[in-house]
């Protein structure tokens, strides 16, 4: 659901740790999506569908560095998976005056591979799936920017399209009517990237992230 139309509190404006949007590969990324644009709700598209699309999915590019989740490093990062990813779509949202957080959610993907399935420890269930909610038009409006249309083509799943205007999450189903991603619990939103509770959970629920990348790339998942 879109949140509430109340006047958003002006730290969703600010730099942090994570969301570094000061740095020039975030001020360039940015730039290059909106151009000279002033409206906010075409700059949140642009900005969403930069992230969506310029960053190739990668769920085989989760470790524990932190510097692998600043905003500046994803800017530039040929590919990443929906957490960084949606790091860089609020610090850009940021960086083009559009108060911004993130978002995150537990998911089940019934379209997962059994290598990916195999290399989370026989689970389906993604924890921290991450997202931005963006304030546009005196409303929060939530966007997942994780999977790039072309993979999604190869897949046969639209591709999550954002109007700035409504929230754009995680398809239901596929183009065929098969299942696709279930949200199971949502965990709220967040001023920065909770880090050390996030890899803690990863952790503990898949085992060690710095493992060898399967030969596998193209794969739904987180």
């Amino acid at each position: 659901m879109n949140g509430t139309s109340t006047d958003p509190d002006p730290t969703f404006l600010g730099t942090t740790e994570f969301l570094d949007w000061h740095h020039d590969n975030v001020q360039r990324f940015t730039q290059a999506a909106i151009g000279d644009n002033r409206d906010p709700v075409t700059r949140a598209q642009r900005i969403f569908r930069a992230v969506r699309d310029n960053i190739w999915y990668n769920p085989y590019s989760a470790d524990d560095d932190p510097g692998h989740y600043r905003a500046s490093y994803v800017a530039t990062a040929a590919g990443a998976y929906c957490i960084p990813k949606a790091v860089l779509l609020t610090a850009a949202a940021r960086a083009a005056g559009i108060p911004a957080r993130l978002g995150f959610a537990d998911v089940r993907n019934h379209l997962q591979t059994d290598t990916l399935r195999a290399q989370m420890g026989g689970t389906d269930v993604f924890v921290y799936h991450g997202y931005s909610e963006l304030f546009v038009n005196d409303r929060w409006v939530k966007a997942t920017p994780a999977f790039n249309a072309e993979l999604c083509a190869r897949f046969g799943v639209p591709p999550i399209d954002f109007d700035g205007e409504h929230d754009a999450l995680l398809h239901t189903f596929d183009s065929e009517g098969h299942q696709h991603m279930e949200y199971l619990h949502d965990r709220g939103w967040y001023h920065d990237l909770p880090f050390a509770e996030i890899i803690t959970e990863f952790q503990q629920r898949y085992g060690p992230l710095l493992q060898p990348p399967p030969t596998e790339r193209d794969t739904f998942a987180k």
